[in-house]
């Protein structure tokens, strides 16, 4: 698997929590999205992991063509 794939073409609202661990799926397989379940296991995808620097509502991408890994940056717009 050389690309990911499009789990949506669009982003979706997460609620953060300031000093909490994500892991934001990179390969498009997961069943959790915008998070990762393991689905990338034997495809060389691996999680972002992050932690959250503040409590907000965070737009996560979906579309896995961000420049910005994790967080929505209108890339889907050119899907």
């Amino acid at each position: 698997m050389d690309l990911p794939k499009v789990a949506a073409p669009n982003p979706i609202p997460v609620e953060l929590v300031a000093g909490s661990t994500y892991a934001w799926c990179t390969c498009g397989l997961s069943d959790k999205q915008p998070f990762c379940n393991g689905a990338h296991k034997g495809t060389g995808f691996a999680p972002k992991v992050f932690v959250a620097e503040e409590t907000k509502t965070a737009y996560m991408c979906q579309c896995k063509q961000t420049a910005n890994p994790g967080f929505c940056d209108g890339a889907h717009k050119n899907l």
